[in-house]
């Protein structure tokens, strides 16, 4: 098993955040028995605060704290369920819990930092009505970006490479987004994606990049939302670790930075990396070094470190490598043991928490980032042929194969 521990270092939070922490926490805080999980609590008491924040004016004033309604897309993100996988709690005799973040209204984690790098700039007057938000992305920042820009009166432009497949091409324009595929290049190309996001807002009126990687409005939507709800799902805090793979950074940092405040550094937090990215060298050994080769996993692994992550990498405890074979075969296992029909990153992170809650022995509570379904990827990841092409076809089970429909 490819797990190493570091020691953790301490940072200094801001005053303001630290004090956010701190009543958030104490709010979260219950009595209740480390071992018993609470009931859910009722939608109009865990929409409450999230409307406020989140919300204009008039939608605040007509949300009735008293009912289930929310305020259209933006008013449904956060709040999802933590779900207890039986099969790996079982199997590893620890609470091994996934956050569902598919059950956000645009399907996926990646609707908070949309959702987050929109307001930002809304509130620091980067944009105004009938403005532009741009952004280079091949993945679910530009769905949840398409979603929140239609919800809010938003032109939405997105740049991704060639090399993405049609079926996202044709769900960002059916959300309405104007998608802009340009030849794939590398990062350091001035040509590549990014680059020339960044440089389409620049010239034209009221428009803003949102620099999903590097804008810091990311990491702050789960210092502000995912923490809080782990801690407040989890009894007050109950758990003794957290893991999840990152792209931008903004998910692992937000919520671990979040945790070890709220528990003054008790719960542990881990890096999960797939193959191909310098993450997992770069915290066990210093060296920013790839590990493996290509990943079949989408919009994680990473080749430095983004302002998102570069506060918090040093806190956290240790990295997991999750090879592609593990991923594949925890794609079916999760479908066929818990009934869940969830991506490669999504299990990746599964595989990661039950690495974890081995290494931290029985007992213990591990929660991770269930962080989308598979009906995005499931012309490949169910298809035969690609499983054979990509060599995972004899990763999964043979009992398992049942599952694989697709030629």
């Amino acid at each position: 098993m490819m797990i190493a521990a570091t020691a953790r270092t301490t940072t200094t939070a801001t005053a303001t955040t630290a004090t956010m922490i701190g009543a958030a926490a104490r709010r979260a805080t219950t009595t209740a028995p480390a071992a018993a999980f609470r009931r859910p609590v009722p939608m109009h008491q865990r929409r409450a605060h999230h409307q406020t924040s989140s919300t204009t004016a008039a939608d605040a004033a007509f949300t009735n704290p008293a009912t289930d309604i929310v305020s259209g897309f933006v008013g449904a993100i956060g709040n999802t369920p933590l779900l207890r996988l039986r099969a790996l709690s079982e199997a590893t005799g620890c609470n091994v819990l996934g956050k569902a973040e598919f059950m956000n209204p645009g399907g996926s984690v990646k609707d908070r930092a949309a959702l987050f790098v929109v307001k930002d700039a809304e509130e620091r007057g980067l944009l105004k009505e009938g403005g532009t938000v741009v952004e280079g992305t091949a993945g679910n920042t530009g769905i949840g970006l398409a979603h929140v820009c239609r919800a809010r009166g938003y032109r939405c432009v997105i740049y991704m490479p060639n090399t993405q497949s049609q079926e996202k091409i044709d769900l960002l324009r059916s959300l309405g987004a104007d998608v802009r595929p340009v030849p794939a290049v590398p990062f350091t190309d001035p040509a590549n994606y990014n680059h020339q996001a960044r440089d389409y807002a620049a010239s034209i009126p009221n428009a803003v990049w949102t620099n999903q990687f590097d804008n810091t409005a990311n990491r702050r939507a789960h210092v502000e939302t995912t923490g809080p709800e782990i801690w407040r799902q989890t009894n007050g805090g109950h758990l003794d670790a957290f893991t999840c793979a990152t792209g931008t950074g903004g998910t692992l940092a937000g919520t671990s930075y979040f945790l070890k405040q709220a528990s003054q550094g008790r719960v542990a937090c881990y890096l999960a990396d797939p193959p191909g990215s310098v993450l997992f060298s770069y915290k066990t050994t210093g060296v920013l070094e790839r590990t493996g080769d290509s990943s079949i996993t989408e919009g994680i692994g990473q080749g430095r470190l983004t302002d998102n992550l570069k506060p918090d990498f040093a806190d956290l405890d240790g990295a997991v490598h999750v090879p592609d074979a593990e991923s594949i075969e925890m794609v079916y296992r999760l479908l066929d043991e818990e009934g869940l029909f969830v991506g490669a990153s999504s299990a990746l992170n599964v595989v990661a928490a039950g690495k974890v809650a081995r290494l931290l022995g029985p007992g213990k509570t591990v929660v991770t980032i269930i962080c989308d379904g598979a009906y995005r990827y499931q012309s490949r990841l169910f298809s035969r042929s690609w499983l054979e092409s990509k060599k995972l076809l004899d990763a999964i089970p043979e009992h398992l194969h049942k599952y694989i429909t697709l030629a």
